[in-house]
């Protein structure tokens, strides 16, 4: 059965269904990795996108019940050159249109996604639909250019209440902004005793738990629909010790005075050059944001460049000139994607005890 992908720039391409019959709208967006589809289409930084990936075969290996980042995958649909209709790898449970079916999400296939990421390329991240054949072009072209997008991807992702994953290390409140279990996984990794907590969480709830540090997970949309988020930054920064990642980086420059802006068309794949300034050392990241920190409102505020994008140069990482904290733009946890940058949770945890060791203030005796 024929589809149709419908861009607000009036472009129409037209590919084979797969997943759900339902139509669909979101932020047209693409992914360059060549690997680590399961992970991506599972990833709640995606939530409200319709992702396209550039790799032209897609679902070789299947669906397998490991490779999960989230429980239920929250993009709005898949763009594909070519989908694997019969997969073969010994953990393969479900293929791709079985999978979608099952989630209710839609797909397309047989679309020239180079073409289609030229596109994005050109005119930057842009809103689509993937519809039937025979709805009307320009009526969806008017819907499309009309209509905003829905703004409260965090709430929609987010867990709705605190629960534990228990350790007998370090107590790490790691709050929910959209996380990828990834994370919670080198936490576990690394004996912490994790209380994971919804977006909206107070710098008093986070009192109360007694934490030896603050994660801040990653998380789709713009930084700037969490208010939430950056009063409970401040509350709390200085007290205990900080780790940001990807969304969690941007709110943590918000909440010490920097500004975020949305990128063009965002950086999305697995092998993103990062360079650490301090060591001239460079790093190949797994990255996925549409918004970047400003490097020139950083200038006046307690913050320090630490990381950037050899690519574009953005700012990939930030550190508090006076307290404990730090983060990134990227993914250290990876999946998919390198693990260049795992040393970084080790990093986190050495900065817990440090802090003990140096008697800085923590929540435990505020």
């Amino acid at each position: 059965m024929k589809r149709q992908l419908i861009l607000e720039e009036g472009t129409v391409l037209v590919g084979k269904a797969f997943g759900s019959d339902e139509e669909t709208v979101g932020e047209v967006v693409f992914n360059t990795g060549m690997t680590g589809y399961q992970e991506i289409l599972s990833d709640p930084s995606y939530c409200g996108q319709i992702v396209t990936l550039t790799y032209p075969l897609i679902g070789n290996y299947g669906i397998n019940r490991d490779d999960f980042e989230s429980i239920n995958p929250a993009i709005q649909g898949f763009i594909v050159k070519e989908i694997c209709e019969y997969p073969s790898n010994f953990r393969n449970e479900h293929s791709l249109d079985e999978f979608f079916k099952a989630k209710n999400i839609p797909g397309i296939s047989g679309v020239d996604t180079r073409k289609l990421t030229r596109i994005i390329r050109q005119h930057g991240t842009l809103k689509g639909a993937i519809c039937s054949m025979n709805v009307n072009v320009d009526e969806v072209l008017a819907r499309l250019r009309d209509n905003e997008l829905p703004r409260n991807q965090v709430k929609t992702v987010s867990t709705k209440s605190a629960y534990p994953s228990p350790g007998r290390g370090h107590r790490v409140v790691l709050v929910d902004y959209g996380m990828k279990h990834g994370i919670l996984r080198e936490l576990n990794n690394r004996n912490c005793d994790v209380i994971v907590v919804p977006y909206n969480v107070t710098a008093e709830e986070i009192i109360s738990h007694s934490p030896d540090g603050i994660m801040l997970s990653n998380g789709p949309g713009d930084p700037k629909d969490v208010p939430e988020a950056i009063a409970m930054i401040n509350g709390i920064l200085g007290k205990v010790p900080m780790f940001g990642i990807c969304l969690g980086h941007q709110l943590f420059a918000l909440a010490c005075g920097a500004e975020t802006e949305k990128m063009k068309f965002g950086h999305r794949g697995s092998n993103h050059p990062v360079k650490h300034l301090e060591t001239g050392k460079v790093a190949i990241t797994s990255q996925n944001h549409g918004y970047t920190v400003n490097e020139n409102s950083i200038e006046n505020t307690e913050l320090e460049v630490t990381h950037i994008a050899l690519n574009d140069g953005t700012v990939e990482g930030l550190k508090h000139k006076k307290f404990p904290a730090f983060t990134v733009q990227y993914h250290p946890e990876a999946s998919p994607g390198p693990e260049d940058a795992n040393y970084l949770f080790d990093q986190f945890l050495s900065m817990i005890e440090s802090s003990k060791k140096e008697g800085v203030k923590t929540c435990q005796n505020v």
